[in-house]
């Protein structure tokens, strides 16, 4: 099992930005796609971003898509998250998670992932 991390989170008004990390306890991290999740309040923790071991592969949720860009250095252990042009309903707890099994789009759903950060918090204000 692999230990993850978030930081980075914060308040910040609408049409701003945040990085945001996540920090890996195994060097097996390498091995692996890495993926971004959401939950607003009352929601569903939903997929937002997801990467291939290797970053030659990436994938968006189409709501984030063209704001958020997904990046991981291996020699690190620690994956990124970059939101640029955050909107109120950004708002969430987000998370970092490791992929069971390769890359693809047709398995981006939270059961095809079994490694979970604690999360860190994004507010936007509008």
């Amino acid at each position: 099992q692999v230990q993850l991390v978030e930081s980075g989170g914060g308040l910040v008004q609408a049409g701003g930005s945040l990085r945001l990390s996540c920090a890996a306890s195994r060097r097996t991290f390498s091995s692996y796609v890495m993926g971004w999740f959401r939950q607003a309040p009352g929601k569903e923790r939903e997929f937002v971003a997801a990467i291939s071991w290797n970053s030659a592969n990436r994938y968006y949720a189409d709501s984030v898509k063209g704001r958020f860009t997904i990046s991981r250095d291996n020699a690190k252990n620690t994956l990124y998250l970059q939101m640029n042009g955050l909107k109120p309903e950004d708002t969430a707890v987000y998370y970092c998670a490791r992929k069971r099994g390769p890359f693809g789009i047709a398995t981006m759903s939270r059961p095809d992932f079994d490694s979970w950060g604690q999360g860190t918090q994004v507010t936007v204000s509008s």
